[in-house]
């Protein structure tokens, strides 16, 4: 006997109405009755397990949400949920490995989608050092990128353009959570930087009428020099379980041959 699925029409009702569906959109979209719909939506029915799974994919929810939808209808989870460390399967973790290595003198990092810093390679780590020389002591696997940004020494001394870097990061997190919605965590990420005493009142609300910029250049103040980096970003694709439906890999490339020596320099002293 299952647990009692009461939260389940909920859950159902809260993603289908996020959605901005009706019972018959959902279900042309899931390839099910309206009528039962309607009726998983009342609790007259209860769904199989392959149904919830159906309705998740339907919704395009990510594993975690999937995993709740299923643990609100009283099954057990489907996708792991495995903490980073020593959850990664080996050859992901080793080719995490292969791809930090390869990255040198460039800087990489691994980022869950918090933003929060999970690993860096030797490249990202000599650049912590020193641009967060003059911070409060703070080891890489503390930081959350985003935060970062909006501390008042590296706002005012290493950011070049502030203002520009600052609002797209709130910007793409405006999306990221029109697309997330439950995600708590980047809700949570967006309230505290919104409560920034430079954020400008106007940026409280997502301005979707200007399209994300193709490519992303950070650059940086050290002392004379201005360094320029090209952001790419990696996720797993079709991933089977949490973690890696979590997981981001930012990889920064030299924009200009300055910012190339810069770090080959940094590496060799």
């Amino acid at each position: 006997m299952r647990p009692d699925i009461g939260l389940f029409p909920a859950v159902l009702r809260h993603w289908r109405v996020r959605r901005g569906w009706s019972q018959l959109d959902l279900a042309l979209h899931a390839n099910v009755s309206a009528r039962h719909v309607s009726f998983l939506e009342t609790g007259r029915a209860q769904p199989s397990r392959d149904m919830v799974l159906r309705l998740g994919e339907t919704f395009d929810l990510s594993l975690r949400d999937r995993n709740a939808m299923l643990r609100a209808a009283g099954f057990e989870h489907a996708f792991a949920e495995p903490a980073f460390d020593g959850g990664l399967p080996p050859p992901l973790a080793q080719a995490i490995e292969r791809m930090s290595a390869q990255q040198e003198p460039y800087p990489l990092m691994v980022l869950n989608r918090q933003y929060d810093v999970l690993r860096v390679n030797e490249s990202a780590g000599r650049l912590f050092g020193l641009f967060l020389a003059h911070t409060a002591p703070v080891s890489p696997g503390g930081l959350n990128l985003v935060k970062l940004m909006f501390e008042p020494y590296i706002a005012q001394h290493v950011l070049v353009d502030w203002e520009r870097t600052a609002r797209e990061a709130i910007s793409r997190i405006h999306r990221e959570l029109l697309a997330r919605p439950n995600d708590a965590g980047l809700a949570a990420l967006l309230q505290s930087l919104l409560a920034h005493p430079h954020v400008p009142k106007e940026w409280r609300q997502p301005d979707l009428s200007t399209p994300s910029e193709p490519i992303v250049v950070f650059r940086l103040r050290h002392g004379d020099t201005e360094l320029a980096f090209l952001t790419t970003i990696t996720v797993f694709q079709a991933p089977q379980n949490v973690l890696l439906d979590e997981i981001v890999i930012e990889s920064y490339f030299p924009f200009d041959d300055r910012t190339a020596a810069f770090c080959t320099d940094l590496a060799r002293a």
